[in-house]
């Protein structure tokens, strides 16, 4: 990323953690629910979907449901 990016805010850090998920959309309803900060809404492309939450330090965390298939 350019060192201008705005894309890992509302975090101060110049990084951010991405981890692979199963079934996005219900892990951020139970994630939600359980209090933990959601980011923005879920974005869905051919290789899959993405949502991001903040970790208790305001760290921001990238989810990916991957497609799969997209990747054979």
């Amino acid at each position: 990323m350019d060192e201008k990016t705005e894309y890992f805010k509302p975090s101060e850090k110049q990084f951010m953690m991405n981890f692979r998920v199963e079934n996005l959309v219900a892990l951020l309803e139970v994630l939600k629910e359980e209090g933990v900060t959601v980011i923005g809404e879920v974005e869905e492309y051919e290789y899959g979907k993405f949502g991001w939450i903040l970790d208790p330090e305001g760290n921001k965390l990238e989810l990916w449901e991957p497609v799969d298939k997209a990747f054979l």
